[in-house]
């Protein structure tokens, strides 16, 4: 059996869980499609929010297998996309320093960065990792 670091963080995924009703746990382990119906469902009416609390820890075995451990920290980057996103915080660690800068002068690129952000963060730092 081949070792896979540890990349998503079980206290992270149930920090954001909190917010789960919004999708942020799902985003957070890479299932974008779930986390967008979570969010315009309120997590599934609450009853998909409540059966996650108990799926968080496949989700983030399944998480580690899937993406590469590297330089940039999985959890450093979703914090700070989740709480200082709007102001580019993630970018800038991940040494994105010009759309750091977009992010910052324009909300997240008008929110829709933010978003976008949201959808394809992990793919971002495995790619940064990857170089």
């Amino acid at each position: 059996m081949e070792y896979k670091a540890n990349t998503h963080s079980k206290a992270i995924g149930y920090l954001l869980w909190i917010f789960g009703f919004m999708g942020a746990h799902r985003f957070y382990y890479g299932r974008p499609l779930s986390g967008t119906l979570y969010f315009f469902t309120l997590g599934l009416f609450f009853i998909g929010w409540i059966v996650d609390l108990f799926l968080i820890p496949s989700m983030d075995e399944a998480a580690d297998r899937r993406y590469v451990s590297g330089e940039i920290d999985y959890n450093i980057t979703w914090i700070l996309l989740t709480f200082l996103g709007i102001f580019g915080a993630h970018r800038l660690y991940m040494g994105k320093w010009i759309t750091a800068i977009i992010w910052f002068f324009t909300c997240g690129f008008f929110l829709l960065g933010y978003l976008y952000d949201y959808w394809t963060l992990n793919e971002q730092i495995d790619e940064v990792n990857a170089n």
